[in-house]
């Protein structure tokens, strides 16, 4: 009569505790048809508290991918796949890991998930498309990468080109200086740019000729301040 009384209450709990979880999942997919994704995670990860349920594990995943938190959205995927025996939840959640790694523009890791997607069911033409775009992305993106080192390549090589002309024109100069000490003069007082004295271009007899109207004019000078000057004048005594 006892274990009678105790199984009839053990059940009586697992059926609450059904009722619990499909309530919180029922409450959750309400909230995300509406777009209300964060209330949803709320409501889905209180499933899962109450009892493992990989249902509600797997719609905790979707809540947090619409979120686009996609590293906590993988992690839920993982878990719901590897320990679900629902063959429908281990093939979409591998398929939607695949579409958070494709979100991140990881797509070797993208293509990974979904033919693991594929071996669960691979009659998917949503995970064969899924995975067809994933490797074309992943093919451009290839391409992109070469592309990019090529043009990193050609443009050191450019310089070290550059580098080696200037290197090559100064050795040049340098040679040519010691070959020409003239010439190396010639530089060094272009590169001083020091003014250059102009030869004069009078003639002897113009030169005198100006010394000689200097010398008067000179003269005519002196004479005109020895006019201005006087004599001093004496002041007589006021006492």
């Amino acid at each position: 009569m006892i274990r009678l009384m105790l199984l009839c209450c053990l059940l009586s709990s697992l059926v609450v505790s059904a009722q619990t979880v499909d309530q919180h999942i029922y409450s959750g997919n309400k909230l995300y048809a509406k777009g209300d994704y964060k209330a949803a995670a709320v409501e889905y990860q209180k499933a899962y508290s109450a009892k493992k349920s990989r249902e509600a594990q797997y719609n905790l995943g979707n809540a947090l991918y619409q979120q686009k938190d996609y590293e906590k959205a993988t992690k839920q995927f993982e878990e719901a796949a590897k320990n679900s025996k629902d063959r429908s939840i281990r093939s979409f959640s591998n398929h939607n890991i695949g579409n958070s790694y494709l979100e991140q523009k990881k797509y070797d890791e993208a293509i990974d998930y979904y033919k693991q997607s594929l071996k669960v069911n691979p009659n998917s033409a949503d995970t064969k498309y899924n995975l067809a775009y994933a490797q074309k992305m992943k093919q451009q993106q290839d391409q992109q990468k070469k592309k990019d080192d090529k043009d990193q390549k050609d443009q050191k090589n450019q310089q070290n080109q550059q580098q080696q002309d200037q290197q090559k024109k100064d050795q040049q100069q340098k040679d040519q200086q010691k070959n020409d000490p003239k010439q190396s003069q010639q530089e060094e007082e272009k590169q001083g740019d020091k003014p250059q004295s102009m030869p004069s271009k009078l003639t002897k007899e113009q030169a005198n000729q100006l010394l000689n109207a200097l010398n008067q004019e000179e003269k005519k000078l002196r004479e005109k301040k020895d006019k201005v000057g006087g004599p001093p004048v004496k002041l007589d005594k006021d006492w």
